[in-house]
């Protein structure tokens, strides 16, 4: 609004759609991860992982493909040691990891992806590809790159910030 009570938006200036408000922006791309993480989990469902929710996969880019123990996941996740024993027991008892001795040190537990939870990452990275390539063709390949050019320039270089959950969860 203007001093004389006249709204000003880009439309009113002859410069475009009207401006959203800024609470939009992150609701639009956090609907967008939803949209996104939503379709990919559909489709590992048909493919035989029914069980899998969005946090295995951050669960899962945490232990990562060396394995990680239950403290070291704990911290990853911003969560508890007691909060990532459990996720992995409950993914343990699926068959999605396993956990084994550190080889470097005996005393250390490991928690390691099996089979089942690398065949799970393998067709999650081939979902979003394809989800991906659906975008190209519904908005143009360059202007998918100019979004993921634009959001690599405002968000941190870190792709994986596992904190999230813990974040999501934190009072």
């Amino acid at each position: 609004m203007s001093s004389d009570g006249t709204a000003h938006d880009g439309a009113a200036s002859g410069g475009g759609p009207p401006d959203a408000p800024g609470f939009e922006l992150p609701l639009r791309l956090f609907l967008a991860f939803r949209v996104i993480v939503d379709e990919v989990h559909a489709e590992l469902a048909r493919e035989g992982h029914p069980e899998l929710r969005p946090m295995h996969g951050f669960v899962f880019q945490a232990i990562g493909p060396d394995g990680t123990t239950a403290v070291e996941l704990g911290h990853r996740l911003g969560v508890s040691k007691q909060a990532a024993g459990k996720m992995v027991k409950s993914l343990e008892r699926a068959g999605y990891v396993e956990r084994g001795t550190d080889p470097r040190d005996a005393r250390r537990k490991i928690v390691r992806l099996t089979a089942r939870g690398i065949d799970s990452l393998d067709r999650s990275a081939l979902a979003f590809e394809r989800i991906r390539a659906d975008w190209v063709r519904a908005l143009g390949a360059d202007r998918v790159r100019a979004l993921e050019h634009d959001l690599r320039r405002m968000t941190p270089a870190d792709l994986w910030r596992l904190d999230m959950p813990g974040w999501f969860g934190s009072g």
